[in-house]
């Protein structure tokens, strides 16, 4: 699950896979994922000598608002009315790097940390509500906004994901129509409902393998499959092999303990 969060990237590059989309960025570019969201990623190291380094900040959206309330309406550019995009890349504009680098150096300054690193935190925020990828940020922390209501439904799939449910109660529980709700979801998550209720459920399986790699039915009914053969199938659509050989992979990729006594 990708949290709240903005990424900057420093050296390397960063792949993010959500539904069918694929989200790219590189050194100097940042990412903005305003909704929790499950993904599949990985680090691209560009360069044999440099590995790759990036900055992350977690969005907590009670500080969004509070930025929002201190500057007035007229200081940031309006929310707009759509829900934007559950994740979006832009370049980083010189004040949000010259901020992004000023935060991780204070680790070396325990002195000025306590006071300074707060003061740093807020001036990035502040540059991210009011740049380029700004309105999916401020809605972030408005309780009003499109994807405030979306989010209601994505943290009660999340919480609730081996329960079944139908579009018209998460539609109530957000407070939309049904063609609204349905709308404003894909527009967020790059899925419906009930493909992300599958992605987060293979995803908590893949993790319950690791740790119990002999009981594939009882993960699956665990997660919500009744059916072994369906959730099977699905499971080796989207790992690439089905549930008891990729557990068998994932404990054999683990390295043993080193330095354990008997």
């Amino acid at each position: 699950m990708s949290g709240t969060v903005l990424a900057v990237i420093a050296q390397g590059a960063k792949r993010l896979a959500l539904g069918d989309r694929v989200y790219e960025y590189g050194a100097g570019q940042y990412l903005i994922a305003s909704v929790d969201l499950p993904v599949t990623g990985q680090f691209i190291q560009t360069d044999p000598e440099r590995p790759a380094l990036g900055f992350g900040l977690t969005l907590e959206p009670s500080a969004v608002a509070e930025l929002l309330l201190q500057a007035g309406p007229g200081d940031t550019p309006r929310a707009g009315t759509g829900a934007p995009s559950g994740i979006a890349v832009s370049d980083a504009p010189p004040a949000l790097l010259d901020a992004v680098v000023r935060l991780p150096r204070l680790l070396d300054e325990p002195r000025d940390r306590a006071v300074l690193a707060p003061l740093v935190k807020r001036e990035i925020l502040w540059r991210v509500t009011t740049g380029e990828q700004g309105a999916a940020v401020r809605q972030l922390g408005l309780a009003d906004s499109g994807l405030s209501h979306v989010s209601r439904a994505v943290r009660w799939i999340r919480e609730h994901y081996a329960q079944p449910f139908r579009v018209e109660e998460m539609a109530r529980l957000s407070g939309m129509s049904v063609s609204a709700f349905y709308r404003n979801f894909q527009a967020v998550t790059a899925m419906s409902p009930i493909q992300f209720q599958k992605q987060i459920r293979l995803q908590e399986a893949r993790l319950l393998l690791a740790t119990h790699p002999g009981d594939v039915t009882g993960v699956g009914h665990r997660v919500g499959y009744d059916n072994p053969s369906q959730f099977s199938r699905e499971y080796r659509r989207q790992f690439g092999a089905p549930p008891s050989r990729d557990a068998a992979r994932l404990r054999d990729a683990v390295p043993a303990p080193v330095g354990v006594l008997p």
